[in-house]
């Protein structure tokens, strides 16, 4: 992303088949944060993510691409590729894929962490997707600097 625009909003997507991690970034900052949950099953909540494009005016998203751990495709790559897609031809926004192999277990692993310093020792249902997509954006922020 060029100078210009460095200050920009971006929105990451952890796809899954029956949920849709989402998080919220900024390019000046390389940081992001947790969101929400949307369903996806059986397909995605166009009408929840159309509330988040609405209200968060992103100038790109981010789309966590599942493989295998030898890099190879797996049926749910296929899934989150055309999810990408999609999201690219609704909202005419630059839409990003990045691998997204082990975001989960580091997601797991933060939020157990963050429950070790006093809070809730309960990982509520859904908080590990939101969390995978702040860990898929951030990385893909760094990426960029």
């Amino acid at each position: 992303m060029s100078a210009a625009s460095s200050n920009q909003t971006l929105l990451g997507f952890d796809y899954g088949t029956r949920r849709i991690g989402v998080a919220v970034g900024n390019v000046l900052t390389g940081t992001a944060r947790g969101l929400t949950t949307i369903n996806s099953a059986p397909q995605p909540d166009w009408e929840s993510l159309q509330k988040l494009f609405e209200d968060w005016h992103p100038a790109a998203c981010v789309v966590g691409l599942p493989l295998n751990m030898d890099g190879s495709e797996q049926p749910l790559t296929t899934r989150a590729r055309r999810f990408a897609k999609e999201l690219g031809k609704r909202y005419r926004l630059p839409v990003h894929s990045m691998d997204e192999r082990l975001s989960s277990v580091a997601a797991r692993q933060a939020l157990k962490s963050q429950r070790a310093s006093g809070r809730s020792k309960r990982i509520r249902a859904g908080e590990k997707d939101s969390e995978a997509a702040r860990i898929i954006l951030e990385d893909w922020l760094g990426l960029q600097s």
